[in-house]
Protein backbone atom coordinates (compact mmCIF):
# COMPACT_ATOMS: atom_id res chain seq x y z
CA UNK A 1 0.00 0.00 0.00
CA UNK A 2 1.47 3.16 -1.28
CA UNK A 3 1.40 7.15 0.83
CA UNK A 4 -1.76 7.71 -0.06
CA UNK A 5 -3.61 4.59 1.43
CA UNK A 6 -1.48 4.77 5.18
CA UNK A 7 0.69 6.89 6.93
CA UNK A 8 2.91 6.05 9.77
CA UNK A 9 1.76 7.81 12.69
CA UNK A 10 4.96 9.58 14.11
CA UNK A 11 2.08 11.14 17.05
CA UNK A 12 1.35 7.15 18.43
CA UNK A 13 5.22 6.26 18.83
CA UNK A 14 6.07 9.59 20.62
CA UNK A 15 3.05 9.98 22.48
CA UNK A 16 3.61 6.23 23.58
CA UNK A 17 6.95 7.57 24.89
CA UNK A 18 5.72 10.86 26.43
CA UNK A 19 3.06 8.35 28.02
CA UNK A 20 5.84 7.22 30.17
CA UNK A 21 7.38 9.98 30.84
CA UNK A 22 4.31 12.10 31.92
CA UNK A 23 4.62 13.83 28.68
CA UNK A 24 6.89 17.02 27.58
CA UNK A 25 7.30 18.63 24.79
CA UNK A 26 10.92 20.03 22.70
CA UNK A 27 10.21 24.10 22.55
CA UNK A 28 8.94 25.03 26.13
CA UNK A 29 6.01 26.86 24.01
CA UNK A 30 3.31 24.40 24.49
CA UNK A 31 3.54 23.49 20.92
CA UNK A 32 2.98 19.26 20.00
CA UNK A 33 5.69 18.65 17.76
CA UNK A 34 3.93 15.35 16.71
CA UNK A 35 2.60 14.90 13.26
CA UNK A 36 1.42 12.17 10.62
CA UNK A 37 4.06 12.06 8.87
CA UNK A 38 3.42 10.04 5.01
CA UNK A 39 5.35 6.60 4.59
CA UNK A 40 5.52 4.12 2.30
CA UNK A 41 6.70 0.56 2.27
CA UNK A 42 8.82 0.92 -0.73
CA UNK A 43 12.63 0.09 0.19
CA UNK A 44 15.37 1.43 -1.89
CA UNK A 45 18.52 -0.88 -2.48
CA UNK A 46 21.56 0.82 -1.21
CA UNK A 47 23.86 -1.34 -3.07
CA UNK A 48 23.18 -0.23 -6.46
CA UNK A 49 25.16 2.77 -8.15
CA UNK A 50 23.00 6.12 -7.93
CA UNK A 51 22.55 6.18 -11.92
CA UNK A 52 20.55 2.52 -10.95
CA UNK A 53 18.68 3.64 -7.78
CA UNK A 54 16.88 6.43 -9.39
CA UNK A 55 13.95 5.09 -10.69
CA UNK A 56 12.94 3.56 -7.22
CA UNK A 57 13.96 6.86 -5.64
CA UNK A 58 11.69 8.40 -8.48
CA UNK A 59 8.77 6.00 -7.59
CA UNK A 60 9.45 6.59 -3.92
CA UNK A 61 9.04 10.32 -4.22
CA UNK A 62 5.69 9.52 -6.60
CA UNK A 63 4.21 7.31 -3.61
CA UNK A 64 5.23 9.74 -1.00
CA UNK A 65 4.19 12.99 -2.35
CA UNK A 66 0.78 12.42 -4.24
CA UNK A 67 1.23 15.72 -6.05
CA UNK A 68 3.99 14.35 -8.18
CA UNK A 69 2.40 11.48 -8.97
CA UNK A 70 1.53 12.64 -12.79
CA UNK A 71 4.98 14.28 -13.09
CA UNK A 72 7.09 13.03 -16.09
CA UNK A 73 10.18 11.38 -14.88
CA UNK A 74 12.17 13.59 -16.14
CA UNK A 75 11.53 16.41 -13.84
CA UNK A 76 13.35 14.45 -11.35
CA UNK A 77 17.40 14.50 -10.93
CA UNK A 78 19.26 12.23 -8.04
CA UNK A 79 22.73 13.01 -7.04
CA UNK A 80 24.85 11.53 -4.47
CA UNK A 81 25.55 14.34 -1.32
CA UNK A 82 27.63 11.72 1.03
CA UNK A 83 28.10 8.26 2.45
CA UNK A 84 28.50 7.20 5.75
CA UNK A 85 29.49 3.71 7.45
CA UNK A 86 25.83 4.13 8.60
CA UNK A 87 23.68 5.58 5.76
CA UNK A 88 24.03 7.07 1.92
CA UNK A 89 22.60 10.53 1.40
CA UNK A 90 21.14 11.67 -2.44
CA UNK A 91 19.83 14.79 -3.31
CA UNK A 92 17.05 14.80 -4.94
CA UNK A 93 15.78 18.49 -6.98
CA UNK A 94 12.02 17.82 -8.66
CA UNK A 95 11.04 20.55 -11.17
CA UNK A 96 7.28 20.67 -10.77
CA UNK A 97 4.20 21.57 -12.80
CA UNK A 98 5.40 25.22 -12.04
CA UNK A 99 8.32 25.21 -13.25
CA UNK A 100 9.54 25.62 -9.68
CA UNK A 101 12.30 23.36 -8.20
CA UNK A 102 11.97 21.40 -4.42
CA UNK A 103 15.10 19.91 -3.18
CA UNK A 104 14.76 17.04 -0.86
CA UNK A 105 17.41 14.96 0.86
CA UNK A 106 16.75 11.09 0.92
CA UNK A 107 18.89 9.04 3.55
CA UNK A 108 19.07 5.13 3.09
CA UNK A 109 20.46 3.55 6.05
CA UNK A 110 23.02 0.96 5.56
CA UNK A 111 22.67 -2.77 5.82
CA UNK A 112 22.49 -4.23 9.40
CA UNK A 113 22.80 -0.80 11.24
CA UNK A 114 19.79 -1.30 13.34
CA UNK A 115 22.73 -3.56 15.48
CA UNK A 116 24.40 -0.09 16.62
CA UNK A 117 21.51 2.22 15.92
CA UNK A 118 18.57 2.13 18.09
CA UNK A 119 16.10 3.56 14.79
CA UNK A 120 12.74 3.63 17.15
CA UNK A 121 14.79 5.95 19.65
CA UNK A 122 15.95 8.17 16.58
CA UNK A 123 12.45 7.85 15.70
CA UNK A 124 11.39 9.21 18.72
CA UNK A 125 13.11 11.74 18.88
CA UNK A 126 13.06 13.19 15.27
CA UNK A 127 9.67 15.42 15.67
CA UNK A 128 10.70 17.08 19.26
CA UNK A 129 14.37 17.93 17.53
CA UNK A 130 13.10 19.37 14.33
CA UNK A 131 10.36 21.77 15.89
CA UNK A 132 13.20 22.93 18.40
CA UNK A 133 14.83 24.32 14.91
CA UNK A 134 17.43 21.42 14.53
CA UNK A 135 18.95 20.00 11.50
CA UNK A 136 16.41 19.04 8.32
CA UNK A 137 12.52 18.78 8.47
CA UNK A 138 11.50 15.00 7.98
CA UNK A 139 9.05 14.87 5.09
CA UNK A 140 8.50 10.78 5.41
CA UNK A 141 9.47 8.01 5.61
CA UNK A 142 10.24 4.11 4.05
CA UNK A 143 10.97 0.90 4.69
CA UNK A 144 15.04 1.61 5.00
CA UNK A 145 15.33 5.18 5.18
CA UNK A 146 13.96 8.34 5.54
CA UNK A 147 13.32 12.29 3.40
CA UNK A 148 14.18 15.18 4.44
CA UNK A 149 14.37 18.73 3.68
CA UNK A 150 17.27 19.79 2.17
CA UNK A 151 20.15 22.14 3.82
CA UNK A 152 21.93 24.92 1.83
CA UNK A 153 25.26 24.45 3.33
CA UNK A 154 28.56 22.71 3.00
CA UNK A 155 29.78 19.98 4.72
CA UNK A 156 32.61 20.85 7.36
CA UNK A 157 36.28 19.22 7.39
CA UNK A 158 38.03 18.04 10.82
CA UNK A 159 40.25 20.90 10.90
CA UNK A 160 36.90 23.33 10.76
CA UNK A 161 36.04 22.85 13.81
CA UNK A 162 39.71 23.63 15.93
CA UNK A 163 38.96 27.44 13.88
CA UNK A 164 38.06 29.23 16.78
CA UNK A 165 35.36 31.13 15.74
CA UNK A 166 33.29 27.21 14.23
CA UNK A 167 34.42 25.97 17.40
CA UNK A 168 32.75 29.10 19.65
CA UNK A 169 29.81 28.83 17.00
CA UNK A 170 29.63 24.48 17.61
CA UNK A 171 29.78 25.34 21.31
CA UNK A 172 27.18 27.73 21.39
CA UNK A 173 24.49 25.62 18.92
CA UNK A 174 25.21 22.56 21.12
CA UNK A 175 24.42 24.27 24.45
CA UNK A 176 20.85 24.98 22.35
CA UNK A 177 20.86 21.47 21.43
CA UNK A 178 21.51 20.24 25.14
CA UNK A 179 18.20 22.13 26.18
CA UNK A 180 16.02 20.06 23.69
CA UNK A 181 13.60 17.89 25.73
CA UNK A 182 12.64 14.44 23.90
CA UNK A 183 9.56 12.38 25.23
CA UNK A 184 10.50 9.19 26.93
CA UNK A 185 13.13 7.82 29.24
CA UNK A 186 15.04 10.27 30.61
CA UNK A 187 17.77 7.89 31.89
CA UNK A 188 21.20 8.26 30.35
CA UNK A 189 21.81 5.53 28.14
CA UNK A 190 25.49 5.75 27.47
CA UNK A 191 26.60 2.88 29.67
CA UNK A 192 23.14 0.45 28.42
CA UNK A 193 24.86 1.27 25.36
CA UNK A 194 28.27 0.14 25.68
CA UNK A 195 27.62 -3.08 27.65
CA UNK A 196 25.18 -4.17 25.18
CA UNK A 197 27.85 -3.76 22.58
CA UNK A 198 30.15 -5.54 24.83
CA UNK A 199 28.03 -8.27 24.89
CA UNK A 200 27.09 -8.37 21.27
CA UNK A 201 31.15 -8.00 20.66
CA UNK A 202 32.39 -10.79 22.73
CA UNK A 203 29.40 -13.17 20.88
CA UNK A 204 30.67 -12.79 17.41
CA UNK A 205 32.19 -15.50 15.08
CA UNK A 206 34.41 -15.06 12.11
CA UNK A 207 34.73 -16.89 9.13
CA UNK A 208 37.14 -14.90 7.55
CA UNK A 209 40.95 -16.53 9.10
CA UNK A 210 42.70 -12.98 9.38
CA UNK A 211 39.74 -11.49 11.23
CA UNK A 212 39.34 -14.33 13.24
CA UNK A 213 43.28 -14.35 14.40
CA UNK A 214 42.45 -10.68 15.21
CA UNK A 215 39.46 -11.19 17.42
CA UNK A 216 41.24 -14.02 19.46
CA UNK A 217 43.58 -11.35 20.73
CA UNK A 218 41.08 -9.07 22.04
CA UNK A 219 40.33 -9.81 25.55
CA UNK A 220 36.69 -9.06 26.49
CA UNK A 221 37.00 -9.70 30.77
CA UNK A 222 39.91 -6.70 30.32
CA UNK A 223 37.79 -4.72 28.59
CA UNK A 224 34.59 -5.18 31.19
CA UNK A 225 37.11 -4.27 33.46
CA UNK A 226 38.25 -1.23 32.54
CA UNK A 227 34.53 -0.30 31.35
CA UNK A 228 33.37 -0.83 35.18
CA UNK A 229 36.25 1.30 36.87
CA UNK A 230 35.42 4.05 33.91
CA UNK A 231 31.92 4.13 34.93
CA UNK A 232 32.17 3.74 38.99
CA UNK A 233 34.87 7.36 37.86
CA UNK A 234 32.39 8.77 36.19
CA UNK A 235 29.28 8.36 38.45
CA UNK A 236 30.79 10.36 40.89
CA UNK A 237 31.43 13.39 38.84
CA UNK A 238 27.50 13.41 38.78
CA UNK A 239 26.96 14.93 35.19
CA UNK A 240 24.59 16.23 34.07
CA UNK A 241 22.50 14.23 31.53
CA UNK A 242 21.33 15.98 28.77
CA UNK A 243 19.76 14.74 25.20
CA UNK A 244 22.99 14.22 23.13
CA UNK A 245 24.06 14.21 19.98
CA UNK A 246 26.30 11.61 20.83
CA UNK A 247 28.36 11.81 17.30
CA UNK A 248 29.39 15.48 16.52
CA UNK A 249 31.83 14.62 13.81
CA UNK A 250 33.05 17.18 11.32
CA UNK A 251 30.55 14.98 8.43
CA UNK A 252 27.73 15.77 10.85
CA UNK A 253 28.21 19.16 11.03
CA UNK A 254 27.33 21.99 8.03
CA UNK A 255 27.55 25.38 7.43
CA UNK A 256 26.15 28.01 5.87
CA UNK A 257 29.16 30.67 4.97
CA UNK A 258 26.95 33.38 3.53
CA UNK A 259 24.62 33.37 6.29
CA UNK A 260 27.43 32.02 8.78
CA UNK A 261 24.43 29.61 10.39
CA UNK A 262 25.94 26.58 11.52
CA UNK A 263 23.71 22.98 11.53
CA UNK A 264 23.96 19.58 13.52
CA UNK A 265 22.32 17.12 11.08
CA UNK A 266 22.22 13.54 11.57
CA UNK A 267 20.87 12.65 15.12
CA UNK A 268 20.93 8.50 14.32
CA UNK A 269 23.10 8.46 17.89
CA UNK A 270 21.23 10.43 19.70
CA UNK A 271 20.13 9.40 23.13
CA UNK A 272 19.98 10.84 26.79
CA UNK A 273 23.59 11.07 28.01
CA UNK A 274 25.94 12.77 29.76
CA UNK A 275 26.69 16.57 28.90
CA UNK A 276 30.72 15.82 28.82
CA UNK A 277 30.10 12.75 27.11
CA UNK A 278 28.55 14.27 24.51
CA UNK A 279 31.59 17.53 24.53
CA UNK A 280 34.52 15.05 24.34
CA UNK A 281 33.26 12.54 21.53
CA UNK A 282 33.50 15.89 19.23
CA UNK A 283 36.80 17.32 20.89
CA UNK A 284 38.06 13.08 19.99
CA UNK A 285 36.56 13.79 16.05
CA UNK A 286 39.31 16.87 15.85
CA UNK A 287 41.00 13.60 15.19
CA UNK A 288 39.91 13.62 11.66
CA UNK A 289 39.37 10.63 9.07
CA UNK A 290 43.29 9.87 10.30
CA UNK A 291 43.00 9.26 13.43
CA UNK A 292 45.72 11.52 14.85
CA UNK A 293 45.01 12.42 18.41
CA UNK A 294 47.60 14.71 18.37
CA UNK A 295 45.18 17.12 17.34
CA UNK A 296 42.92 16.49 20.18
CA UNK A 297 41.98 20.53 21.44
CA UNK A 298 44.67 21.48 24.26
CA UNK A 299 43.38 22.78 27.59
CA UNK A 300 43.21 26.48 26.05
CA UNK A 301 41.31 25.39 23.00
CA UNK A 302 39.08 23.67 25.61
CA UNK A 303 38.70 26.47 27.46
CA UNK A 304 37.69 28.91 24.67
CA UNK A 305 34.77 25.89 23.85
CA UNK A 306 33.66 25.39 27.22
CA UNK A 307 32.99 28.97 28.47
CA UNK A 308 30.75 29.51 25.11
CA UNK A 309 29.14 26.62 25.75
CA UNK A 310 28.10 27.77 29.77
CA UNK A 311 27.79 31.26 28.57
CA UNK A 312 27.16 31.78 24.94
CA UNK A 313 26.14 35.32 25.20
CA UNK A 314 29.19 36.58 27.62
CA UNK A 315 31.41 33.89 27.89
CA UNK A 316 34.39 35.60 29.26
CA UNK A 317 31.83 35.80 32.14
CA UNK A 318 31.86 32.01 32.95
CA UNK A 319 32.25 31.02 36.35
CA UNK A 320 36.05 29.97 36.40
CA UNK A 321 35.36 26.94 38.72
CA UNK A 322 31.66 26.15 36.70
CA UNK A 323 34.76 25.95 33.58
CA UNK A 324 37.22 23.53 35.40
CA UNK A 325 34.54 21.39 36.38
CA UNK A 326 33.21 20.93 32.63
CA UNK A 327 37.10 20.43 31.45
CA UNK A 328 37.40 17.38 34.07
CA UNK A 329 34.09 16.49 33.40
CA UNK A 330 34.26 16.23 29.52
CA UNK A 331 38.63 14.67 29.92
CA UNK A 332 37.07 11.87 32.20
CA UNK A 333 34.59 11.28 29.27
CA UNK A 334 37.13 11.01 26.65
CA UNK A 335 37.55 7.58 27.69
CA UNK A 336 34.37 6.28 27.34
CA UNK A 337 33.97 7.91 23.93
CA UNK A 338 36.87 5.46 22.67
CA UNK A 339 35.65 2.55 24.30
CA UNK A 340 32.30 3.35 23.16
CA UNK A 341 33.54 3.42 19.33
CA UNK A 342 36.52 0.51 19.99
CA UNK A 343 33.68 -2.00 20.47
CA UNK A 344 31.28 -0.35 18.05
CA UNK A 345 34.22 -1.43 15.44
CA UNK A 346 34.02 -4.68 16.86
CA UNK A 347 30.19 -5.17 15.73
CA UNK A 348 30.83 -3.17 12.17
CA UNK A 349 33.79 -5.51 11.24
CA UNK A 350 31.18 -8.89 11.24
CA UNK A 351 28.15 -6.79 10.05
CA UNK A 352 29.13 -3.97 7.67
CA UNK A 353 29.79 -4.49 3.97
CA UNK A 354 32.51 -1.42 3.80
CA UNK A 355 35.64 -2.38 2.67
CA UNK A 356 37.08 -1.17 5.89
CA UNK A 357 39.45 -2.34 8.46
CA UNK A 358 37.29 -2.09 11.42
CA UNK A 359 39.24 -4.76 13.63
CA UNK A 360 42.54 -2.22 13.35
CA UNK A 361 40.01 0.94 14.43
CA UNK A 362 39.03 -1.59 17.41
CA UNK A 363 42.35 -1.44 18.16
CA UNK A 364 43.57 2.07 17.18
CA UNK A 365 40.92 3.60 19.41
CA UNK A 366 41.59 0.70 22.60
CA UNK A 367 44.82 2.08 22.49
CA UNK A 368 44.32 5.34 22.32
CA UNK A 369 41.95 4.63 25.53
CA UNK A 370 44.81 2.99 27.45
CA UNK A 371 47.10 5.40 26.26
CA UNK A 372 45.18 8.59 27.47
CA UNK A 373 44.12 6.30 31.28
CA UNK A 374 46.10 7.63 33.52
CA UNK A 375 46.26 11.25 32.86
CA UNK A 376 42.50 11.52 32.59
CA UNK A 377 42.01 9.12 35.61
CA UNK A 378 44.52 11.47 37.66
CA UNK A 379 43.02 14.86 36.44
CA UNK A 380 39.75 12.91 37.48
CA UNK A 381 40.55 11.65 41.05
CA UNK A 382 42.67 14.97 41.71
CA UNK A 383 39.63 16.95 41.58
CA UNK A 384 37.15 14.85 43.25
CA UNK A 385 39.79 14.73 46.09
CA UNK A 386 40.42 18.46 46.38
CA UNK A 387 37.55 20.37 44.15
CA UNK A 388 40.58 21.53 41.62
CA UNK A 389 43.74 20.23 39.53
CA UNK A 390 46.99 22.05 39.33
CA UNK A 391 48.47 23.32 36.13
Amino acid sequence: MGAEGKSLNISSVVKEAAARDGGGTSNGNGKDPTSLIPSSSISIDISLPVPEMKPGIIELCKDLFGKWSSLDDSHFSVERVSGGITNLLLKVAVKEASSDYVFLTVRLYGPNTDLVIDRKRELQALPFISAAGFGAELLGLFANGMIQSFISARTLSPSDMSDPKISTEIACQLRKFHQVTVAGSREPQLWSDIFKFLKQAEALEFDDKEKLAKYKTISFKEIRDELNALKNLTDRLDAPVVFAHNDLLSGNLMRNDEEEKLYLIDFEYGSYSYRGYDIANHFNEYAGYDCDYSLYPDREAQYLFLRNYLEPERPHEADDKVVEALYVETNTFRLASHLYWALWAIIQAKVSPIDFDYLSYFFLRYDEYKKQKEDCFSIANEYISTGSING
